[in-house]
């Protein structure tokens, strides 16, 4: 096969080694020549040998053919930055990729990064945490090589008191992405859990850093179970859990999943800064299914019934109450009855 324009890399300040995936990735399965590759690289054919062995060694599956070239035959299901940003063209949310083997939090990690000034839009991965967390301070179990764990910094031009529309925003984007990769039906629980067969599968957790009238940046914690197996989860959990691999009932591409849901946040970002709240709203509270659902909440302030009447634009729940009177609940913990 020869290399022609159409599957050249668009632009030469890529890395080698994501310059020579691209190449490969649009070869489909083709044998490229070293000479063709050199060619097309702009580099010796001694340098795309050095480039593919390093390839394998990040378990890239590569044929090499003597007197012929290579042929690519599928990436790692690893979440590197040279696998994500293959094909993944972003307006935002993606255009940098910060992929780390083990962190404490990946939302501490992009609270530091944000500070120094990382852009809108920067992702940062973690194959483990050694201190992921929850919602309330609750830890989230967060195992080697088999889940998501993934902040986004974003420096959105919103008011602070604004800034909890971004957690909908998350939510209807992993709902999407779960329903995109495996079929299931997942559903969203206020305030910030997904379900799917009633079971937690996905948290978010948002933090920022604002002003009275100026938001700094936001960090989006979003933790996905993938492929965790039903003995890795801790026996207190507060509320079911499981994986889209148990629910599912097979394994499920961690790169693939991760590929789209990335897509998926910066199509809706862009959607939600062109046109404001109100359309992730509607999507948000038609996949979660509250809307005139009699519900109990166990908050702070003491426990409620009611029914719900819609959400807020800062987030919170609004229950209509046997008094008559609508009310506005930020936080708890919610359940149909």
């Amino acid at each position: 096969m020869k290399i022609s324009d159409a599957t050249r890399p668009d632009t030469d300040k890529l890395p080698l080694e994501r310059r020579m995936v691209d190449l490969f990735r649009a070869g489909k399965g083709a044998v490229l020549s070293g000479e063709e590759l050199a060619g097309a690289l702009g580099v010796s054919r001694t340098a795309v040998w050095k480039h593919v062995k390093m390839l394998k060694a990040k378990g890239y599956r590569i044929v090499s053919l003597p007197s012929r070239g290579y042929r690519f035959i599928a990436p790692p299901d690893d979440l590197s930055d040279l696998e994500l940003g293959a094909g993944h063209s972003a307006k935002r949310i993606g255009r940098r990729i910060v992929c780390v083997r083990e962190t404490g939090s990946t939302n501490q990690l992009a609270f530091r990064m944000a500070e120094e000034g990382a852009g809108d839009g920067t992702v940062v991965l973690a194959e483990m945490q050694t201190g992921g967390k929850g919602r309330l301070g609750r830890r989230w179990e967060s195992p080697p090589g088999v889940n998501l764990y993934c902040s986004v910094i974003l420096r959105p031009p919103i008011l602070p008191a604004t800034a909890p529309q971004l957690t909908f925003l998350s939510a209807v984007a992993v709902a999407r992405a779960i329903e995109s990769v495996t079929r299931l039906q997942p559903r969203i629980k206020w305030p910030n859990d997904v379900l799917v067969h009633e079971r937690k599968v996905a948290g978010l957790l948002n933090e920022m850093s604002a002003e009275t009238d100026t938001i700094h940046w936001v960090v989006l914690g979003i933790g996905v179970n993938i492929n965790m197996e039903r003995d890795q989860f801790p026996d207190d959990l507060r509320y079911p859990a499981s994986s889209l691999l148990l629910e599912h009932g097979a394994p499920v591409s961690r790169l693939e999943f991760t590929r789209t849901l990335l897509s998926l946040l910066d199509s809706l970002y862009d959607d939600f800064l062109n046109r404001g709240f109100e359309p992730l709203r509607e999507e948000w509270i038609a996949r979660a299914m509250i809307r005139f659902r009699r519900v109990a909440v166990s908050s702070g302030d003491g426990d409620m019934e009611g029914t719900v009447v819609g959400i807020d634009s800062d987030g919170a729940l609004l229950l209509q109450t046997s008094d008559g009177v609508p009310k506005r609940v930020l936080s708890g913990d919610v359940r149909f009855v």
